[in-house]
């Protein structure tokens, strides 16, 4: 576990973790109507963002760090085969000192892909049908490193 000063990206987390606890902590009090208000108004996704903007503050957030989730990685192709791509997961592990894997997704037929991977030391773990994104009806492998 770890403390890091928090982005854009994790406030549709926050706003749940916000609507969980004040649920648990003020229904009893002010009922779940009223709570349920406070926070569709506290908690909105723009109340939050200017949390997150306001001058002067830190708007931290408690992140588990057990799983990194790697989205791209890419290299130009006039460069690749010079270590960039290796540097560049180095420096993604050091980035997550905490966590203990980073997951990617690939498409099957990307065979240059899957080798680099393999090479650093990544091992199929699952496949998805939506990769990259929710709906996207591309099918991919999931691969995964375990940190040392």
């Amino acid at each position: 576990m770890f403390v890091r000063t928090a982005s854009k990206r994790d406030l549709d987390a926050v706003r749940a973790l916000l609507g969980e606890t004040w649920h648990a902590t003020y229904d009893a009090i002010y009922g779940a109507e009223r709570v349920a208000a406070i926070t569709a108004d506290w908690h909105s996704l723009a109340s939050l963002q200017a949390q997150l903007e306001r001058p002067h503050s830190e708007f931290l957030v408690a992140d588990e760090g057990k799983t990194v989730m790697l989205h791209q990685l890419y290299v130009r192709p006039s460069m690749q085969g010079r270590g960039i791509g290796g540097m560049l997961l180095d420096e993604i592990a050091d980035s997550f000192p905490e966590a203990e894997r980073i997951r990617l997704e690939v498409e099957e037929a990307n065979l240059r892909a899957i080798t680099f991977y393999r090479a650093a030391g990544f091992v199929q773990a699952g496949r998805t049908a939506n990769c990259g994104r929710d709906q996207s009806g591309i099918p991919a492998l999931v691969f995964e490193r375990v940190l040392a």
